[in-house]
């Protein structure tokens, strides 16, 4: 299975957004399992692109027979968990000191959905 999926954003020429998956795992029972990301350029928040490429991004994911799509999320993002959550998303737990940030240690919330098993 390609485990890679991108949707970009476009307005007036320029990139506003993108979303994309990765692989979550080598090992082939994971195959499935997109790990996802979502980008929107600063002047372009709060304007419904991170939901057009994230709801993109989930349709093109179900159409290619992934089951799953997970990420991590800051625990002060609350825009991108409230977006995760109006989407369908859960949070299922929270990684401690997962990643340094301008050299601070950062927690990161980690968030799931499950997409229908393909046929």
């Amino acid at each position: 299975m390609e485990s890679q999926v991108a949707v970009v954003a476009v307005q007036a020429g320029e990139v506003v957004g993108f979303a994309w998956t990765s692989a979550y795992r080598a090992r082939p029972c994971y195959s499935g399992v997109g790990e996802f990301s979502v980008y929107v350029a600063r002047d372009a928040r709060h304007s419904g692109i991170g939901r057009a490429l994230l709801t993109r991004l989930l349709a093109d994911c179900e159409a290619r027979g992934f089951w799953k799509l997970v990420s991590r999320v800051f625990p002060e993002n609350t825009a991108s968990r409230l977006l995760c959550r109006s989407l369908g998303f859960r949070e299922v737990g929270i990684y401690q000191r997962h990643g340094r940030l301008d050299g601070v240690w950062r927690d990161c919330v980690i968030v799931e959905r499950l997409l229908p098993l393909p046929s």
